[in-house]
């Protein structure tokens, strides 16, 4: 199955909110079309720092602003798009086989990650040359 970056799309969150303050939710194979296997999250990135730079082969995510703001820069060797991300009621799904870039990260902000699976070494791709082969791009 061919992935592009038209595959990756925002979600938004259910979320309630009362005078008490906001709740937002995702539910694994509801709200994403994935069991989830596993959270992580960025904090703390130094001012001008980029993370991601990488690929996965399989792996499937939902990227939160869970507080501030950054953008993601998706890559599918042959499309490139940017999306901003600074609504924690709202995810960024990510399909297989697309390079990810992080950028731009306000202070203070957390980007946590809902991924379909565990982490595996051998999901990643860790130069873009190797990626945009396995694409068959070249």
């Amino acid at each position: 199955m061919k992935t592009g970056v038209g595959d990756c799309v925002l979600i938004d969150l259910p979320s309630r909110h009362d005078a008490r303050g906001s709740l937002a939710f995702v539910e694994g194979g509801n709200h994403v079309d994935f069991s989830i296997e596993r959270v992580y999250y960025l904090y703390n990135v130094t001012s001008g720092a980029e993370r991601g730079a990488h690929g996965h082969r399989a792996l499937r995510q939902l990227f939160i602003a869970i507080s501030g703001s950054f953008d993601v820069v998706l890559n599918d060797g042959s499309e490139t798009k940017e999306v901003h991300l600074s609504d924690p009621a709202q995810g960024l799904y990510i399909c297989p086989m697309i390079w990810r870039d992080l950028r731009n990260f306000s202070q203070g902000a957390v980007c946590m990650v809902l991924a379909s699976q565990r982490f595996d070494e051998t999901d990643y791709f860790r130069d873009y040359a190797r990626f945009l082969v396995a694409k068959g791009e070249i």
